[in-house]
């Protein structure tokens, strides 16, 4: 399987937007930016299993994209609750 130009280009962006979301991660002045970063990069992930599924034309790909997105979206919010502290 060779991936054809739409794929090629969707690949490229995806990991483009990977790697800004890194740079903020790492140079993020403060918490809740790392914290929004890793919450755009989990989202990219999520685009990069789905390309993967279209690509490998596997739908298993697209039952990991769903619980990892679930299990992303609950890690991030329980890590802003701590970084809130705990407020209701």
């Amino acid at each position: 399987m060779t991936f054809n130009l739409l794929e090629q280009i969707a690949a490229g962006f995806i990991g483009a937007a990977l790697l800004l979301g890194l740079i903020r991660l790492i140079i993020g002045p403060d918490a809740p930016d790392r914290v929004i970063s890793a919450d755009t990069m989990s989202v990219i992930i999520t685009a990069g299993l789905t390309v993967f599924a279209a690509y490998f034309n596997s739908a298993l790909f697209l039952d990991v994209a769903l619980v990892y997105g679930a299990i992303s979206f609950i890690g991030i919010i329980a890590i802003s609750r701590v970084i809130e502290g705990g407020k209701s």
